[in-house]
């Protein structure tokens, strides 16, 4: 495909204008040209990337792309709804609240406020939720990433490249920013400031990261707690785990055990990923990591010498959604409500005094549960 764009407007001559000719030697500026060379006529690509400077012409080439500029993904928001309902509000709701865990937007008090009072980093994500639900055959992103911090736009451009790819469309996102390249991963690269054309998922390496997992008590879950999506009181007797990456916080793990007829096994809870760090693949690594220190009996583990196994509960989509389909996991239980508030307010523990002020249950949340076997033998 060979792209040519000219663009032109009025040549001004006022005395400004004219200053400007003369100051910097500048003798038009009401034309643009460009032609680029784009080898994808086969259509055999999901995901292409233009790249280059501002004013460099990747709008006018995302336009000529798919042939018109109603391409271009520009959603509506209403002001008046949370964007849980906003996104595809005739579609499936896990189709929805997956879409949100997919792109990043894992924080489910996000879910229940509208588009416009999200913060720039969340407006992201949710756009890129929309498009992923609503799944266009041909979609064009212009300025992509460059409303968010750097760190946001790379983990976000990976979490969005990888919910894309499951879908059937073709997106061109346009950007001026190369650092996310290798965190897309695309199929084409065509770079406006170099005319440079490149071909192939395997020209990108995508950056990798070292977690370190260390075990600590609840001194820093007042970091983590915003995040999470219940507001219960922290476990007794549990020890915590934090995930570090180059000397950063980001995600939180607590452990306690759990009665299994005459013995015992690990029971984790109040799992967290900061929002900047979701979309990373970071939360399924931390907590497999920390579910096997446990199914080793290694230092470091809720009981060291011993191995067992860890039971974990979620309302999560999103996270329920990934439990399944990983090897080492495998679902136990799955309760369509919650279940007697006032009776588990009553139950004693060993002084006789009731075991809790709040009660568990009383909801109508979808709690499942899934027990960490490692991974299969074999598996790397």
């Amino acid at each position: 495909m060979r792209v040519s764009v000219r663009n032109s407007c009025a040549h001004f001559n006022s005395y400004r204008a004219a200053r400007v000719h003369s100051l910097f030697n500048c003798e038009d500026g009401s034309s643009f040209s460009l032609d680029a060379d784009l080898e994808i006529d086969d259509g055999d690509w999901k995901i292409g990337v233009v790249v280059g400077p501002s004013g460099s012409g990747k709008t006018s080439i995302g336009r000529r792309i798919f042939g018109g500029a109603d391409s271009f993904w520009t959603p509506e928001w209403p002001a008046d709804k949370p964007i849980i309902d906003a996104i595809a509000p005739n579609g499936d709701f896990d189709g929805v609240t997956g879409a949100l865990a997919a792109v990043g937007l894992g924080s489910v008090p996000a879910w229940l406020r509208p588009y416009p009072v999200l913060s720039m980093g969340e407006r992201f994500r949710a756009d890129m939720a929309r498009l992923v639900c609503e799944g266009p055959s041909r979609a064009v992103v212009d300025e992509f990433t460059s409303v968010v911090d750097r760190q946001i736009a790379r983990f976000g451009a990976l979490a969005f490249s990888k919910a894309w790819r499951r879908s059937e469309g073709k997106v061109v996102l346009l950007t001026p920013h190369y650092d996310v390249l290798d965190w897309i991963e695309p199929d084409w690269a065509y770079d406006t400031a170099t005319g440079e054309f490149r071909r192939g998922r395997s020209l990108w390496r995508r950056p990798r990261f070292e977690l370190e997992v260390v075990r600590t008590d609840w001194r820093y879950w007042p970091e983590f707690e915003p995040h999470h999506y219940l507001k219960l009181p922290r476990m007794i007797g549990a020890c915590c785990y934090v995930g570090v990456v180059e000397g950063e916080r980001v995600c939180h793990m607590a452990m306690s055990t759990a009665a299994k007829g005459h013995d015992c096994e690990a029971r984790g809870c109040r799992l967290v990923v900061k929002p900047e760090w979701q979309g990373a693949g970071v939360g399924m690594r931390f907590l497999n990591a920390v579910c096997q220190l446990q199914r080793d009996g290694a230092p470091g583990s809720r009981l060291p010498g011993r191995k067992v196994t860890t039971i974990f509960h979620t309302s999560h989509p999103g996270l329920a959604a990934a439990l399944r389909r990983d090897p080492a996991w495998r679902q136990v239980s799955a309760a369509l409500h919650g279940g007697h508030k006032g009776r588990s307010r009553s139950k004693s523990g060993v002084t006789g005094k009731p075991m809790t002020q709040s009660g568990f249950g009383g909801h109508l949340r979808a709690v499942q549960g899934f027990r960490y076997h490692g991974a299969p033998q074999g598996a790397a």
